[in-house]
């Protein structure tokens, strides 16, 4: 199948989803000042700084336009307060290193997400918050280690995780391996088949995309978003727009 086929099928099934929702409200419900769908997009980094890091705002920026959803990005943790938070139907941690927020920031989302608030995680976002166990739990796995360089692997989709169906997606990035297999506490999306990535040290089971509701709102988790020529790939674009649709709960299918 052509990969931009691909995504154009899975982005144009998103917005008709989201056409036919908003068709079916009658219009005597309708509000003129309903409040949009908000998202916020995090990069503060404290450790390693990604390359990636511009283009990942960059797509993300355009996917949440394409869906209907405002957007501010900032790497500024002082917007992480009862009310800053407030606003936003969703917080993305975009390759994010290390300590990013203080104990009282940490404390101001831990509360946003129990309330329902919505968190993804963007490839390093796995890389942050070692001292904070509760975000460890959220994220669903801290970063171990990587092999050098990039590696070319095979990801295996896993239920209906694929765009348009697809089950097999060649892809070369930065591959991660976690300090814990998180397939008994979250809902596995892609893995990667250990077969294709000899170098890795996850075993025979090497989740690489997840989420899950046990913090209370949504949370979504996706290893991949190392490479800066990987945000163009339609098959990767059309997986965070699940993401993205999915923690603002704009979608059932993450």
């Amino acid at each position: 199948m052509n990969p931009r086929s691909v995504f154009a099928a899975a982005c144009a099934m998103a917005l008709a989803g989201c056409a036919t929702h908003a068709g079916s409200t009658p219009p005597a419900t309708q509000t003129v000042d309903a409040a949009p769908t908000r998202v916020l997009l995090f990069s503060r980094t404290a450790g390693f700084r990604h390359d990636s890091i511009p283009v990942a705002l960059d797509t993300l920026q355009a996917l949440s336009a394409q869906s209907g959803f405002e957007v501010d990005a900032t790497e500024d943790s002082t917007r992480f307060t009862d009310a800053g938070l407030a606003h936003y139907k969703a917080v993305v941690f975009v390759s994010t290193t290390r300590e990013v927020l203080d104990p009282t920031q940490q404390a101001a989302f831990e509360r946003y997400v129990a309330a329902g608030g919505g968190f993804m995680g963007v490839h390093a976002a796995a890389d942050s918050g070692y001292t904070w166990p509760w975000y460890g739990d959220l994220v669903g796995a801290w970063f171990a280690r990587h092999p050098e360089g990039l590696q070319s692997v095979r990801v295996v989709f896993e239920r209906d995780a694929g765009p348009d169906g697809l089950r097999d997606w060649r892809v070369t990035d930065e591959i991660y391996d976690y300090r814990r297999n998180p397939r008994s506490f979250v809902q596995v999306t892609a893995s990667i088949d250990p077969a294709s990535h000899p170098d890795g040290r996850m075993g025979d089971d090497h989740p690489i995309a997840w989420c899950h509701t046990n913090a209370g709102g949504r949370a979504w988790y996706t290893g991949l978003g190392h490479d800066p020529a990987l945000y163009a790939d339609p098959v990767f674009r059309a997986q965070l727009l699940r993401g993205l649709r999915w923690t603002t709960g704009r979608s059932d299918a993450c």
